[in-house]
């Protein structure tokens, strides 16, 4: 008698009697196989209930309160910012990860001498294979990802988006674009260069203008009322291990909201 648990739905004879591609084919073996060992079906059902019972929660569309069959702003290009912000954050990841092999968050020589940091990017520009295009990627889609973000949230503000029952997203929108300006604030001070340096002068000099707190605030992100080493090894700290991981569950939240209420239409 064989042990093997019995297939009460013949999955095996059912692919059988279809016509299945090989993509198909290779798919759906793999969720048979990964169902019988972590009830993965179950989940997905249990999600898709829960998907159908919140939008039952939502407001009805424009679309759907009017009978509009025309939803030519689903194309409308500014209606794609949020996605094409989502690109270039994994594309300045991926390539930011792949320079973090090179660079070396390290400050100037108490002789003077040009900085270990500095001398790393120079490294990753001048001699390794690629690498001044790898930090171009990097930088460019920094750049692209703000602009953006930015668009993106004028075009929620200027079509009433934001309105309920999406005001908490908007909320975790406000949330993403502050996170965004910091990862940029805190890579451009990265190479450590004169630019670098005088940017984060400036932000010292901010820092200490808050009222009560300013001092508490300097010694906090700055290590300290002038640069030094402490304020690179902050910089570095945040840039590459607090912000990636907080802006990717920000970030999953809110696609994760978007997805249940369904794309806002103008109002």
């Amino acid at each position: 008698m064989s042990l093997e648990r019995k297939d009460d739905h013949d999955h095996k004879g059912w692919m059988k009697s279809r016509e299945l591609s090989p993509l198909e084919t290779i798919y759906l073996t793999t969720l048979i196989w990964l169902d019988k060992r972590l009830r993965v079906v179950d989940y997905l059902e249990i999600l898709e209930d829960l998907y159908y019972k919140v939008n039952m929660q939502m407001p009805k569309s424009h679309t759907e309160q009017y009978n509009l069959d025309n939803k030519f702003w689903y194309w409308y290009p500014l209606y794609a910012l949020g996605s094409f912000s989502t690109i270039a954050y994994i594309v300045a990841a991926i390539s930011g990860a792949l320079l973090g092999f090179y660079y070396a968050p390290a400050a100037a020589a108490a002789d003077g001498s040009p900085t270990v940091a500095y001398d790393s990017v120079m490294l990753i520009m001048g001699q390794l294979n690629l690498g001044y295009f790898l930090r171009s990627v990097h930088r460019w889609a920094a750049q692209i990802m703000v602009a953006a973000v930015f668009l993106h949230m004028l075009r929620v503000y200027f079509t009433g988006a934001y309105k309920e029952p999406r005001e908490l997203n908007w909320l975790i929108g406000i949330v993403l674009i502050s996170l965004t300006l910091v990862f940029g604030y805190t890579g451009y001070l990265l190479p450590w260069s004169q630019l670098s340096f005088w940017a984060g002068q400036i932000g010292v000099e901010m820092s200490l203008s808050i009222p009560l707190i300013g001092e508490w605030v300097a010694q906090l992100m700055f290590g300290g009322f002038t640069l030094s080493q402490a304020t690179l090894q902050r910089m570095y700290i945040l840039h590459v291990f607090f912000l990636p991981f907080i802006t990717t569950a920000v970030i999953a939240l809110h696609i994760g909201i978007v997805w249940m209420q369904g794309i806002a239409e103008p109002h």
